[in-house]
């Protein structure tokens, strides 16, 4: 929800964005006491268009920013605002919304004062958190094995981790993260940022804004002065976010991208103003290994309109069956006799 954020969207064409501002109009001078950015989708390729959070591709939270002391205000104004705009669309598909945040629950509340019947949860699953109070994990099996890890990488070479913060340094630790990316499995696969050039575009220009005002780092897990692990992380006053992470394939043996979070999540925690990091890794991932905080992802598909909607069944079919898709490849992928073998090389140098 950074304005710089969904300038670089709106300035690379990466999603159409519609911005709702909540203003106290009785106050003297009216300020703004809350933002929600939802983008415009189609339900299909030629279908009708539904509103969409998070606002664009590659942004994790979908959650609106409200002044805590006017979510019962907020909230209902925002649906109002969307209901009585003859342009914008009623049925709205809000993903990755916190579901242990204050402002979740002014939603359920404004939606059941509205008497809308057309809530649909698509899922509800926990995510990874760390914070003060609930952090990194300092005993079991996982603590044992990114010690064994990081002694064996240790024996390769001299072992740092690097997290400048000027805007230059942030730039270039981002481009070494590009290119590790693509030099992994999501390049192989064809969902690395380089492999669009309109998804590169775009986040060159996020990260380059966000680093301008402080708000981006690029953290290296380096060996002898080589970045083999790259994670981008983004803030927002004391909260972290690990929002992508790359690591060079070659030396994939060694667990860099966890070594990289586990000793910058215990910098960022000791070391300034950070109180909590977000996983932004609704579907799990390594990080639930590592941290023992957890808070909870919903989805939900609704419809602030009137009277039936043939927008919102579309809608509702089209999720469930998005859904049932992914778990069956995720089945598919567990089942380690349907996964192609990798062939075995030898290099001769």
């Amino acid at each position: 929800m950074n304005p710089a954020a969904l300038a670089a969207a709106a300035a690379t064409k990466f999603a159409k964005i519609h911005v709702l501002i909540a203003i106290d109009q009785s106050a003297q001078p009216n300020r703004a006491v809350g933002m929600w950015a939802l983008q415009e989708m189609g339900i299909t390729p030629i279908g009708p268009a539904f509103l969409a959070g998070p606002p664009y591709n590659y942004a994790f939270v979908s959650s609106p920013v409200v002044d805590p002391a006017y979510l019962d205000e907020a909230i209902p104004a925002f649906f109002d605002a969307i209901e009585n705009d003859p342009l914008l669309p009623n049925v709205i598909r809000l993903k990755c919304l916190d579901g242990d945040s204050k402002s979740y629950a002014a939603i359920l509340k404004a939606l059941a004062a509205r008497g809308s019947q057309k809530i649909l949860k698509l899922s509800e699953r926990p995510r990874p958190y760390a914070s003060k109070d609930s952090g990194q994990k300092r005993s079991g099996s996982t603590r044992k094995k990114l010690r064994q890890d990081w002694n064996r990488l240790s024996g390769l070479g001299a072992v740092d981790v690097a997290n400048e913060r000027a805007p230059g340094e942030v730039r270039d630790a981002f481009e070494i993260f590009l290119a590790m990316e693509a030099q992994g499995w999501k390049g192989a696969q064809g969902t690395a940022l380089l492999c669009s050039d309109e998804d590169a575009a775009f986040v060159r220009q996020l990260i380059g804004s966000l680093a301008a005002q402080g708000n981006a780092s690029v953290a290296l897990l380096r060996v002898d002065g080589r970045a083999i692990a790259a994670q981008v992380l983004l803030y927002c006053g004391p909260l972290a976010y690990t929002w992508k992470t790359a690591f060079d394939p070659e030396y994939g043996k060694y667990s860099p991208g966890a070594l990289l979070v586990d000793r910058i999540t215990e910098q960022l925690m000791t070391a300034g103003p950070i109180e909590a990091i977000e996983s932004c890794s609704p579907e799990g991932g390594f990080m639930t290994q590592l941290w023992d905080g957890r808070r909870t992802t919903v989805d939900l598909l609704v419809d602030v309109g009137a009277g039936k909607s043939l927008n919102f069944t579309v809608a509702a079919i089209g999720e469930r069956g998005y859904t049932r898709l992914r778990s069956l490849r995720d089945k598919l992928r567990a089942v380690s006799f349907l996964r192609p073998k990798r062939k075995r090389l030898m290099a001769l140098r």
